[in-house]
């Protein structure tokens, strides 16, 4: 009998091969990997209701079509400050012994990256209003509700987190409030951020990078360049809404607003680098242009998009008018 006619000696060779193969492919470079990464010194870590909202993550689905991983590619720079690395993930440990869900890197963006959402959309309003219903916050979004994670009561509770919904959505003579199933979810994806490498560490680049095309400036050279319409969409629309009439009750209008319309644009800077708490009339707002990093160029064009949109008809700004009142602001803040 030869070799090929002994299937005890046919199985024996297909599982040692194998298991060399897992061991040498899989096993040591996985070992080697957890001996030769640590977690970056301002790495956060989830807290406990983070560590739930984790779980009812994975139990919904969410992985299918978000990713946790910036790639080093130009087009991945709206998801982080930086190309992800593995220090990026070396703190994460197995959901237990049977499952290894711990990444969540994903490997589909039907809806955005999630590495920074923490960062992009802190606010626990926004998320909750977005969970309940996307459109309601993103009109176009083909994310599906999650209403089960919420009650409307004839009267909320002491402790219970009310959800502002525009009339349309809300139900008469009731409040929707947060189960806390979905306080647990929003804590977790508010824990989502990407630590900053250790002073004096130069982040990695991004690949590929489009130069845009350069534009004639005018006189003095300091019209905004940027593109105010696309920031604002990717920074302020989710919120303000497309039309700038934000969500009543959830987030105020700029449409009419007297601080975008205001001759000195210094308070709307003000708001945009540090943020705004309008409690009880509207959800805080976080300061949008301290966490994405946005440069003078882009915050001028932002404005001026603002300020000249929907009947608004205030001056525009020029980018050394946003940088005299930038360093105006850090004056203020070292004092």
């Amino acid at each position: 009998m030869n070799f090929s006619d002994n299937h005890n000696r046919l199985f024996l060779a297909a599982f040692s091969l194998f298991a060399v193969l897992t061991l040498f492919v899989a096993i040591v470079p996985a070992l080697e990997n957890d001996k030769n990464n640590a977690p970056l010194p301002g790495a956060p870590t989830l807290s406990e209701e983070a560590e739930k909202g984790k779980a009812i993550y994975i139990s919904n689905g969410c992985v299918a079509c978000h990713t946790q991983q910036v790639r080093n590619v130009d087009m991945d720079r709206v998801w982080g400050t930086r190309p992800g690395i593995p220090a990026d993930y070396a703190a994460i440990k197995r959901t237990d012994f049977w499952r290894n869900t711990a990444t969540l890197m994903g490997t589909e963006r039907t809806g955005p990256d999630l590495t920074n959402a923490g960062v992009r959309q802190p606010g626990r309003e926004w998320n909750l209003v977005h969970l309940f219903n996307p459109r309601i916050v993103v009109g176009s979004s083909v994310m599906p509700s999650y209403p089960w994670l919420f009650e409307f009561k004839e009267q909320a509770a002491e402790g219970d987190v009310e959800v502002a919904l525009p009339d349309e959505h809300s139900r008469p003579g009731h409040v929707l409030v947060a189960k806390k199933e979905a306080l647990y979810l929003v804590a977790y994806l508010q824990s989502l951020k990407q630590a900053p490498l250790p002073d004096g560490t130069e982040d990695p680049v991004f690949l590929y990078k489009k130069e845009a095309p350069v534009q004639a400036e005018a006189a003095g050279g300091d019209v905004p360049q940027a593109d105010g319409k696309a920031l604002y969409a990717m920074h302020c629309q989710a919120c303000h809404q497309e039309n700038g009439e934000g969500l009543k009750g959830a987030f105020p209008p700029l449409k009419g607003s007297p601080v975008v319309q205001d001759q000195d644009p210094e308070l709307m800077l003000r708001i945009i680098m540090q943020g705004y708490d309008a409690h009880p009339e509207y959800a805080s707002m976080p300061p949008v242009g301290a966490n994405s990093q946005l440069t003078a160029d882009e915050i001028a064009a932002i404005m001026n998009h603002e300020r000249t949109s929907w009947g608004n008809n205030a001056p525009k700004v020029t980018t050394r008018d946003i940088e005299a009142l930038l360093s105006k602001l850090a004056e203020d803040n070292k004092e």
